[in-house]
């Protein structure tokens, strides 16, 4: 039995765990707590080799993978959609917890995985950084609202709604400036990003907390990640137009400003994008296209400093004080 290769899929819901064994055969439902991961955790120690995933689900898986994951346990958490197209091409129609369970598992058992990583300064950097941005959308809902608001009161309160919500996001934005100096990778890290022109604050926090994978990965895997790599579509004789598909979009969105920033302050980034404009910019309803060029600055952007974070990831485990004490 401890040989033997086991996948373990999880579906979560606020209150429930339902839990599928893969070849096994096995069903069991634990309480979505400490209790019951606790449970659970225990009937899975009989399998040293199980491999355990659960979907993404509004944060509700956090708890048992991390309890898995401090266990000893191989813990994933997987991309629901591609999970739900997988079941869609495996001829399963049907839907329920239980079911859900089983494709996850046989989903595991199919395809090669990335581990989950559980780092404290980086999860709790993602939860600022998540928040903030939340609260720069509400804050562009209430500007967005009250260009149509006559009514001298509601204005006010408008205004006032708006105030508000500014200071928030600079406590935040002090917040997520504390938070990576309080740690020394982080602090490091940032220290690298903030070199290359076109990146503040908000880029570093935001790239070291939802990228967590930057320098670790080749460019192509980078941009893949980010959503900035262009897709084939052709079929035969028929050559359609490359698209960018997928990827973190809060990640590109924020890549979006700086991006335009570099293209004017960074020459050699400038060059890059007015020759992917003379290139790849064609012309539409007698307008040149542009957004083609934007993304594939910002593709080389991520290149770059994917390039130098690797580099500061090797000088780091060359030189560990060295690296750490001069970035």
């Amino acid at each position: 039995m401890a040989c033997l290769m086991v996948f373990v899929g999880i579906d979560v819901s606020r209150d429930w765990l339902d839990v599928h064994i893969h070849l096994l055969r096995q069903d069991l439902r634990v309480a979505n707590t400490k209790a019951g991961w606790q449970e659970l955790a225990e009937h899975l120690a009989q399998y040293p080799n199980a491999t355990v995933a659960a979907e993404a689900s509004g944060g509700y898986e956090k708890g048992v993978l991390r309890y898995l994951d401090a266990a000893g346990l191989d813990t994933h958490c997987l991309d629901a959609a591609r999970v739900r197209q997988f079941a869609r091409a495996a001829g399963r129609r049907a839907k329920n917890d239980c079911i859900d369970a089983r494709v996850i598992a046989h989903f595991i058992a199919t395809f090669p995985l990335t581990p989950a990583r559980f780092e404290a300064a980086i999860e709790r950097l993602a939860e600022h950084v998540t928040y903030r941005r939340q609260l720069v959308e509400q804050r562009v809902a209430v500007a967005n609202q009250a260009r149509m608001i006559r009514d001298p009161k509601l204005a006010r309160l408008s205004r006032s709604h708006i105030r508000q919500l500014d200071q928030a996001i600079a406590r935040l934005d002090r917040r997520l400036v504390e938070l990576i100096a309080a740690d020394p990778a982080l602090s490091a890290k940032a220290a690298v990003l903030l070199a290359v022109k076109g990146v503040g604050p908000t880029l570093a926090a935001t790239l070291l907390a939802l990228l967590p994978e930057l320098g670790t990965v080749c460019r192509r895997a980078i941009a893949a990640l980010v959503g900035v790599c262009p897709y084939d579509f052709e079929s035969g004789k028929f050559q359609g137009q490359r698209h960018i598909a997928g990827g973190r979009m809060p990640v590109r969105n924020a890549l979006y400003m700086p991006i335009l920033v570099a293209i004017r302050h960074n020459p050699g980034l400038k060059a890059f994008y007015e020759r992917c404009r003379e290139n790849r910019g064609k012309p539409q309803d007698g307008k040149e296209q542009k957004k083609p060029a934007v993304i594939a600055a910002m593709r080389k952007f991520l290149t770059i400093l994917n390039a130098k974070m690797r580099d500061h990831l090797i000088e780091r485990r060359n030189n560990p004080e060295t690296a750490i004490g001069t970035a």
